[in-house]
């Protein structure tokens, strides 16, 4: 019984292994990599930030006793040195289309509940999914999710300020992530079925356990 009670376990481990989830296709997107010390801040310009495009980015590590929703460093849109325009960050990923994908990402007000900024996902150089962020707590990390269908094979993702729109005080992200939905075994599988194919397979394994029992 044992060894079926093996085998069992090794079945649910490859159902495990099927259903679960692919690897963040954002590049950078808790802002680790370039790095900044410990209780401080740096601003840099989007050139110099692996994988992310636009307006200067501001990171800070724990600046002003503010931990990071994920890792050591979060960054501030809202950034140091304006040029007069709204600030705007955006990455751009490869995507199947048809596929489903969730985003995810952590946002914070730095210093008052008014501040807000743009979410938006765009193909073919236009939006087609707009969100306004706008429910901030003071240094406290909310979770925002979405879940989208691909229209093209590369898919932008993008967060502009709007308020404060050109002040260099606000709107703290990190942890942002975008994920391929699984399309395997749990979208064409219902829950009962899955059950359904595990407890077949306890009765095939017993079976055969008792007939070579049998036999010997």
């Amino acid at each position: 019984m044992l060894n079926i009670g093996r085998k069992l376990l090794f079945i649910i481990s490859l159902i495990g292994v099927v259903t679960s989830a692919s690897a963040n296709l954002i590049n950078n997107g808790g802002f680790e990599e370039t790095h900044v010390n410990k209780n401080s801040w740096k601003w840099f310009k989007s050139s110099n930030i692996n994988g992310w495009d636009g307006s200067n980015i501001e990171i800070w590590d724990r600046f002003g006793n503010f931990d990071a929703y994920e890792g050591e460093q979060h960054a501030e849109l809202n950034s140091h040195s304006s040029n007069g325009d709204p600030f705007a960050i955006f990455q751009t990923i490869e995507t199947e289309i048809g596929a489903l994908y969730d985003v995810s990402f952590a946002y914070s007000a730095r210093s008052n509940t008014r501040e807000s900024f743009l979410f938006d996902l765009s193909s073919f150089n236009k939006a087609f999914l707009s969100v306004i962020v706008d429910d901030h707590q003071v240094k406290t990390w909310s979770l925002f999710n979405i879940r989208f269908e691909a229209i093209d094979l590369f898919t932008t993702i993008g967060f502009t300020s709007i308020t404060p729109s050109t002040g260099t005080v606000g709107n703290f992200l990190d942890n942002i992530s975008v994920l391929k939905s699984p399309t395997t075994l749990t979208s064409k599988v219902s829950a009962p079925s899955i059950a359904f194919f595990i407890m077949l397979v306890c009765m095939f394994l017993i079976r055969r356990k008792i007939i070579s029992n049998i036999k010997n």
